[in-house]
C-alpha cells in the first residue's frame, strides 16, 4: 500500500488539468517511433541466418552488425536529450525521422558486413534524436500524473513490445523478400509521422537551458563507447591489455563527466537524480531488464530456426504469446501500481522474468518448443510490468523542462542494455560454442574457421558435405549452441535476481517521484 505520507502529499498538491482527447491520438503517433527503434533492436536477430548467408560476416563483425545501432545511440542519448531541452523536443524528432528514414534505406542494401555495421551506426545517430523525445513530449503533453501513468504505461508496453514484435515482423519479411526489407521497414512508418507531428503535438523546451556544453558532450561519448567496447573485448578474446584499458579509459570520462555536472550552474545532465533511491533504482531495472530480454531473443531466435527447423514467420509466431502478455502486462500494472509501493511490485515482476530464463536453463537441449514459450510469456510479464513502474519513477522525478535529460536517461538504460544484452551473453555464448564444437576431420581450414565463427556458419558448412558427415557436424553445432544456451540463462536468471535486489532496496522512497508533478 502507499504510505500515508505519500499519499497525503498527493492529495495535498493542486490537481494537474487533464489531457484532452487530443492528446491521446498524438500519443498513437508518438508511438511510431518508439517501435520502429524498439523493433530496429532486435529485428535483426531474426535476419541474422539471412546476413550471415549472403554477406558472409565474422563472428565478431556478427555482434557489430547488432551491437553498432545500439552503441551510438546509448553513446548520444544524453546529448541529443540535452540538446531537445535546448533547440525543441518535436524539432529533434521531425529531423531524426527525416535522417532514420534515409539511412535506413542505405542499410537495405548494404553490399558487405562493413557497409552494413557503418549504416547501422549512422543510423544510431538519427535514433538518438527520437527517443528521448518521444518520452519527453509526454510529460509536457500529460501534465495529470494519473494520466501520465498510463500513457507511459503504453510507451514502455510499446517500447518492450517492440522489440518482443521485432522476431515476428521479421519473420514475415523475411519469409517473402530480402533481409534489407527489414531495415525499409522504417520508412513508410517515418512519413506519416512527419506530417502528424506538427499538426497534433505541440513544441516544447527548456525556457533557460544555459550555455551549449561541448566538452560534457564529448565525455558522455567518450564514457559509453570504451566501457562497452572493452566488456565486448573481454567477453569475445578473454583479459587482455586492450580491454582493460578501454574500461579504465571510459570510466575516467564518465567520473570527469559526473564532476563536470556537479560543478555547472546548468548541467546537462542533473546527476544528482541518482541520490533519489527511485531515480537510480530505476535505470538499474531498465537497464537489467533489457540486457535479459535482448539477449533471449539473440539465442532463441538463433536456435527456432537453425536447431528446430522453423521458418522465420513460424519462429515469430512461437515468441507471440509472450509478447501478448508483455503487453498486457504493461497495461494491467498501472491500477496495480496506485495501491502496491514499487519495491513490493517491481520485484515480483523481475522474478518472474528470472523463472523463464531458469524455465530455457532446464529444457535448452528439449527438441519441443513449449519450453520457449512458455520462458518467453513469464519474461514478458516480468519485464513489461517493471519497465512501466520503472519508467514512470524516472520521468516523475525530475522537473518538466529537463524531462529531456532525464528521459535520455532512461533510454541510455534501454540502449546500452540492448548492447550488452549481446555483448555479454552474446559473446559468452559464441566463446563457449567455438570451444564445445566438435569439427570433422575431412574439413578444409576454410570450412573450419567458418564452422567455429557462428551456428549458422557450421550449418551452412554442414550443407556442403557428404549426408552423413553433415548430419554430424550439424548435431554437434546444436549440441555446443544449446549448452552455450544453458550457461548463459543462469546467467540471465542471475541478472533477474540482482534486478530485482536491487528493486527492493532502492525504491524504498515513492515520495520522491511526486517531487515535481
Amino acid at each position: 500500500m502507499r504510505s500515508t505520507d505519500a499519499a497525503a502529499s498527493a492529495s495535498a498538491a493542486p490537481r494537474a488539468p487533464r489531457a484532452p482527447r487530443r492528446a491521446w491520438v498524438a500519443l498513437a503517433v508518438l508511438m511510431l517511433p518508439v517501435l520502429l527503434v524498439s523493433v530496429d533492436n532486435t529485428v535483426l536477430s531474426f535476419a541474422l541466418p539471412a546476413i550471415s548467408r549472403d554477406l558472409a560476416p565474422t563472428a565478431a563483425q556478427q555482434l557489430w552488425i547488432i551491437d553498432a545501432y545500439p552503441l551510438v545511440l546509448a553513446g548520444l542519448l544524453v546529448a541529443m536529450g540535452s540538446a531537445g531541452d535546448r533547440f525543441g523536443r518535436r524539432r529533434m524528432l521531425l529531423i531524426g525521422s527525416v535522417g532514420f528514414a534515409l539511412l535506413s534505406i542505405v542499410a537495405a542494401f548494404a553490399p558487405t558486413a562493413e557497409a552494413l555495421i557503418a549504416a547501422r551506426a549512422a543510423l544510431g545517430f538519427f535514433g538518438a534524436m527520437l527517443m528521448p523525445s518521444t518520452l519527453s513530449l509526454l510529460r509536457t503533453v500529460f501534465a495529470d500524473r494519473e494520466q501520465r501513468r498510463l500513457a507511459i504505461a503504453i510507451w514502455a508496453t510499446g517500447f518492450a513490445a517492440g522489440s518482443a514484435l521485432g522476431p515476428l515482423v521479421g519473420g514475415v519479411l523475411l519469409e517473402h523478400f530480402h533481409w534489407g526489407s527489414v531495415f525499409l521497414l522504417a520508412v513508410p512508418v517515418l512519413v506519416p509521422m512527419l506530417v502528424l507531428v506538427p499538426l497534433l503535438i505541440p513544441e516544447s523546451r527548456d525556457p533557460a537551458p544555459g550555455r551549449i556544453d561541448v566538452p560534457s558532450t564529448l565525455l558522455s561519448l567518450a564514457a559509453m563507447g570504451p566501457v562497452v567496447y572493452g566488456i565486448k573485448s573481454l567477453a569475445t578474446e578473454g583479459v587482455s591489455g586492450v580491454g582493460i584499458q578501454a574500461i579504465v579509459l571510459g570510466l575516467f570520462c564518465g567520473v570527469w563527466f559526473v564532476r563536470r555536472q556537479l560543478k555547472s550552474d546548468s548541467p546537462m545532465l542533473d546527476v544528482r537524480l541518482f541520490r533519489q533511491g527511485s531515480f537510480g533504482g530505476a535505470v538499474l531495472v531498465n537497464l537489467f531488464s533489457v540486457i535479459a530480454l535482448v539477449g533471449f531473443l539473440y539465442f532463441v531466435s538463433q536456435h527456432l530456426q537453425l536447431i528446430a527447423g522453423l521458418s522465420p514467420v513460424a519462429a515469430g509466431l512461437a515468441l507471440l504469446p509472450g509478447l501478448v502478455a508483455m503487453i498486457i502486462a504493461g497495461l494491467v500494472v498501472v491500477p496495480i501500481a496506485r495501491r502496491v509501493r514499487p519495491r513490493i511490485l517491481v520485484p515480483i515482476a523481475l522474478l518472474l522474468s528470472a523463472a523463464g530464463y531458469a524455465v530455457i536453463a532446464l529444457s535448452a537441449t528439449a527438441e519441443s518448443i513449449a519450453p520457449v514459450v512458455i520462458a518467453f510469456v513469464l519474461l514478458g510479464i516480468g519485464i513489461g510490468a517493471a519497465e512501466t513502474v520503472s519508467n514512470e519513477l524516472i520521468l516523475s522525478s525530475a522537473a518538466p523542462e529537463k524531462a529531456g535529460a532525464a528521459s535520455a536517461v532512461s533510454e541510455t538504460a534501454y540502449e546500452l542494455g540492448a548492447v550488452l544484452g549481446t555483448a555479454v551473453l552474446g559473446s559468452i555464448l559464441a566463446a563457449h560454442f567455438r570451444t564445445a564444437l566438435e569439427l570433422p576431420a575431412v574439413l578444409t581450414t576454410a570450412q573450419a574457421a567458418a564452422a567455429r565463427e557462428t551456428l549458422a556458419g557450421a550449418i551452412a558448412v554442414a550443407e556442403q558435405l557428404p549426408a552423413a558427415i553433415g548430419e554430424k557436424l550439424a548435431a554437434s553445432a546444436a549440441l555446443a549452441f544449446d549448452e552455450g544456451v544453458v550457461i548463459t540463462s543462469f546467467i540471465g536468471v542471475a541478472l533477474m535476481v540482482a534486478a530485482a535486489l536491487v528493486a527492493a532496496f532502492a525504491l524504498r522512497n515513492p515520495k520522491a517521484a511526486v517531487t515535481h508533478d
